[in-house]
C-alpha cells in the first residue's frame, strides 16, 4: 500500500481551494465533482514533488459532515492506495480496523472501488485499487 492523497473537509471548496493555493502554493488538478452516495463535493490538488491533497465540502442529507465541518472541518482521512481492496481490508480487519463502508463505486475515481475503514486513534481510512482521479483539469487551467 501507498499513500494517495489526504482529506480535509471544508465548508465551501472554493475558499478551501483558495487557501491551499495561496497558502502552500497548491494548484487544482480536478473539477469538483458530486459524489452522490458520500453525499460530498469533492476536488483534488496537487503540487510538484507533494502529496495529493483531497477537499469535500458536505451537500444536503451528509449530516455528520455537516456538523464537521461546522466546528471548524479540518483533517478528515488518509487515502492509501492497493493492488486489491478485498484482501486489504481483510488484512486491516485483522489488524483491529473496523469496516465502515463497504466497497462501492467511488465517483471521483472513475467509478473504481472504494471503502472505509477506522483504525485505532479515530484514524479514518480510505482504500482505492487505482490513482485515477475524475474530471482532470487540462494544463492551462
Amino acid at each position: 500500500m501507498v499513500i494517495d492523497h489526504i482529506c480535509f473537509a471544508v465548508k465551501n471548496l472554493a475558499e478551501g481551494i483558495t487557501y491551499w493555493q495561496d497558502t502552500f502554493n497548491y494548484s487544482q488538478m480536478t473539477e469538483i465533482i458530486t459524489n452522490t452516495r458520500q453525499k460530498v463535493k469533492v476536488v483534488f490538488l496537487k503540487k510538484n514533488d507533494s502529496i495529493i491533497i483531497k477537499l469535500i465540502e458536505p451537500v444536503e442529507g451528509n449530516q455528520s459532515l455537516i456538523n464537521f465541518v461546522n466546528r471548524g472541518g479540518g483533517f478528515h482521512h488518509v487515502c492509501f492506495r492497493c493492488s486489491d481492496l478485498n484482501k486489504e481490508i481483510d488484512r486491516l480487519n485483522s489488524k483491529g480496523m473496523i469496516k465502515l463502508v463497504a466497497p462501492q463505486p467511488g465517483e471521483a475515481f472513475n467509478n473504481h472501488n472504494i471503502a472505509f475503514l477506522l483504525g485505532r486513534y479515530n484514524m479514518n481510512v480510505e482504500l482505492i485499487d487505482t490513482g485515477e482521479k475524475a474530471g482532470i483539469l487540462k494544463k492551462g487551467k
